[in-house]
């Protein structure tokens, strides 16, 4: 029987090295980090081109039914183009404080600017470019159950008041993997805007 189990064990070493091919031939966004503290960082990120869509329901089916039309926009399935290569994470956040509504968003490529990406079949499907900001964020693994996000949440605010900083938009979630990679290895994150760092007083002219 020692052949089955090597076997298997080349079949799972297989899979893991296809897993670490694709993770690291997906483009994620660039960022500075200005601070980091164990699972914690400060990160400072440039201006993204995303295509965006609203959807509505439990945080776990409105990313769900956000990723369809965000997959049939990459990949050309209702519009004229080239596919976009896929990157990651996928994110979401609330609307508006207390909503069922979610913006749920895939990061463009960052060989594309605003104008150069194709315009979307169907009007549900918005191209937007962020603003520069600083975010407060906290990785972790596991499953998208809505307890495990909180608890990560929550350690992540607490850690911002302990920075002495104050925050300035919704929490995001981001989402590095597929569903069906399993919890273990998957990359979730937590991030909240923060306000940028005060700019340096200008020195008095010299008398």
């Amino acid at each position: 029987m020692w052949w089955l189990a090597g076997g298997a064990g080349l079949v799972v070493l297989g899979a893991f090295g296809a897993w670490a091919y694709v993770k690291l031939t997906i483009e994620t966004p660039a960022y500075a980090v200005a601070e980091r503290e164990g699972r914690f960082e400060l990160r400072d990120y440039p201006a993204l081109r995303v295509a965006e869509v609203i959807t509505q329901g439990p945080r776990e089916q409105a990313v769900r039914d956000g990723f369809r039309p965000l997959a049939r926009y990459i990949f050309a399935r209702e519009r004229e183009g080239d596919k976009i290569a896929m990157t990651a994470p996928v994110t979401q956040e609330r609307v508006a404080q207390g909503a069922s509504e979610w913006r749920v968003r895939f990061v463009m490529p960052s060989q594309y600017d605003l104008d150069d990406l194709p315009r979307p079949a169907f009007s549900d499907v918005r191209l937007v470019e962020t603003q520069p900001a600083r975010m407060a964020a906290i990785r972790f693994s596991g499953r998208w159950q809505d307890a495990r996000m909180e608890q990560r949440e929550a350690e992540l605010r607490r850690w911002i008041e302990a920075q002495g900083l104050m925050t300035v938009g919704p929490p995001v979630y981001a989402y590095y993997d597929d569903p069906f990679t399993p919890g273990f290895m998957r990359r979730n994150e937590v991030l909240i805007e923060v306000a940028p760092p005060p700019a340096p007083a200008l020195a008095a002219p010299a008398s």
